[in-house]
């Protein structure tokens, strides 16, 4: 897969940092010293928790070289570094009060085993903080999957996206032997879009990812093309010509004890 693009992922730059502002506002820990942004991206969501504790250290990690670059030339009094959250969290050789995610762990497999290594990364008491995209089921991405595992296409992609995120219920369990100590709620967001064309480049960004890497240009185009057609199916516009793009996400605090 290639490598993630800061600049196509800041296209909706605000939408995709709301989340994170809503869960940095739910930490209730009043002055932690030091806090991981795992999966930081350009650094919004790094930015984000150091307005929220600006005494505190803030060291954003993630697995791409493009967004790690883009963060560190536009954020200077945070520190970013090239990590593998699945792999190199060891490496890191230090604790913090705080390790925070924001629409990152979707893309990591084996949640039973990455979630306590997260937690392994806390001093007692740390919290930890994490919001996961939970729109498998919206139009979206039924449409993409769909449309990828058709007859014409489906031979194109012989690595198709994996959904690697676990039912709510699922995090339940996993958090419920690891703390007695945890708050799991959905929020779903009404992004407002001015076209069907929009929908689309905001998955350019993400989802869309694992097939357009593996594509033709040409290929991209006409792959797009069948994606946009549907969406305008099943998007309706407003009265004012918008749309209402649902977008819901998950999201839970564990404390270690």
């Amino acid at each position: 897969m290639s490598d993630w693009s800061s600049s196509q992922y800041l296209k909706f730059k605000s939408q995709r940092t709301q989340p994170a502002i809503d869960l940095a506002n739910r930490i209730t820990a009043s002055s932690p010293s030091n806090i991981l942004d795992v999966g930081c991206g350009p650094g919004n969501s790094s930015q984000v928790l150091k307005q929220r504790f600006p005494n505190a250290s803030v060291l954003g990690i993630d697995s791409s070289e493009d967004m790690i670059r883009s963060a560190s030339q536009t954020y200077h009094d945070i520190e970013f570094r090239l990590c593998d959250a699945q792999t190199e969290l060891s490496g890191l050789h230090r604790t913090f009060d705080v390790v925070f995610s924001n629409a990152c762990l979707q893309w990591i497999p084996d949640h039973p085993r990455l979630i306590p290594s997260l937690m392994e990364q806390l001093v007692p008491g740390g919290c930890l903080a994490v919001q996961i995209p939970m729109n498998e089921h919206e139009p979206i991405h039924q449409i993409i999957q769909r449309i990828a595992s058709s007859p014409e296409w489906k031979p194109r992609f012989p690595n198709p996206r994996i959904f690697y995120t676990l039912s709510p219920g699922g995090y339940f369990d996993l958090l419920s032997k690891l703390t007695r100590q945890f708050d799991l709620w959905q929020t779903t967001y009404f992004h407002i879009m001015s076209s069907h064309q929009d929908i689309l480049e905001w998955y350019r960004g993400t989802g869309l990812r694992p097939y357009l890497s593996v594509l033709s240009q040409p290929d991209q185009a006409a792959f797009e093309s069948q994606i946009l057609k549907e969406l305008q199916a099943a998007y309706p516009k407003q009265e004012n010509g918008e749309i209402i793009f649902h977008f819901p996400r998950f999201f839970f605090l564990a404390v270690k004890e």
